[in-house]
């Protein structure tokens, strides 16, 4: 059961986060003036770029936290 909490999780927060919006209130301003498009575009352009240092982060503390337990 518990192998399968960590996937499930993880797919539940993927799906979720394609809905969120990640723009500050300036990017938002500039956003609105170029129209539904360019402001999609960056949005997900930010959520991008803020996934891949947090992936990394959990990368990195599954394995500290694996061999800390002495599994390998």
């Amino acid at each position: 059961m518990k192998k399968l909490l960590l996937p499930l999780f993880t797919l539940v927060l993927l799906v979720a986060s394609s809905s969120l919006m990640a723009q500050c209130s300036l990017c938002t301003k500039t956003a609105q003036q170029l129209g539904e498009g360019p402001a999609t575009g960056l949005n997900n352009g930010i959520l991008y770029l803020a996934f891949m240092p947090l992936a990394i982060i959990a990368f990195l503390g599954i394995r500290w936290w694996r061999s800390t337990r002495g599994e390998a």
